[in-house]
């Protein structure tokens, strides 16, 4: 049995997205007020809603206290994106086995 072998989704989706859709939009509100709420710059939130930067653990908790999205399945979202992305990078990646 291959030591490697694992189930892998294909193209996870980034946890910005989610928020995006399930939390931000579902409750009506502009990113400017989402920013405040959580207490960080609208750039920062805007950023990471659009997928253009990881989540990091301050902001997951920031997202669960404020909306109660646990932090735990965002950041499982952005580690199984985060390994999906370097996937589609293996191919770059030049590394003989050690031994």
């Amino acid at each position: 049995m291959n030591a490697h072998r694992q189930i892998r989704m294909k193209n996870p989706a980034h946890p910005g997205g989610f928020v995006k859709c399930e939390v931000i939009e579902e409750l009506g509100i502009s990113v400017t007020a989402a920013a405040a709420a959580l207490g960080v710059t609208r750039a920062a939130l805007s950023a990471f809603l659009n997928e253009r930067a990881r989540l990091s653990p301050e902001m997951a908790l920031r997202i669960e206290k404020a909306f109660g999205v646990s932090m735990d399945t965002l950041m499982r979202m952005q580690n199984s994106y985060d390994i999906a992305q370097a996937r589609k990078r293996e191919s770059e990646i030049k590394v003989s086995p050690f031994g």
